[in-house]
């Protein structure tokens, strides 16, 4: 019986030691995160600008017409080679 308390126990043993591991890793991973945040937060000041790129406003949902051709041939091209 002995044995397998010790087997029991030495499987206690390991199991809390990883436990204790992993828990020590885990806090030092946040607060090191939490401190590269604070780190680089304040150097990354990025200005974006506001700045509004103008685009046309011709038919801004359509396609052009030489757009639609050229992706039309290309389909029927296609389906000539592959689908034989």
């Amino acid at each position: 019986m002995t044995e397998i308390q010790d087997s029991l126990w030495q499987a206690a043993t390991i199991m809390l030691t990883g436990m204790v591991v992993v828990f020590i890793f885990l806090t030092s991973l946040i607060f090191l995160v939490k401190l590269l945040a604070k780190v680089a937060g304040e150097e990354s000041t990025v200005n974006v600008s506001t700045d509004v790129i103008s685009s046309p406003s011709v038919n801004e949902g359509a396609l052009s017409p030489t757009l639609v051709a050229v992706i039309s041939s290309a389909v029927v091209q296609y389906r000539q080679r592959h689908l034989k």
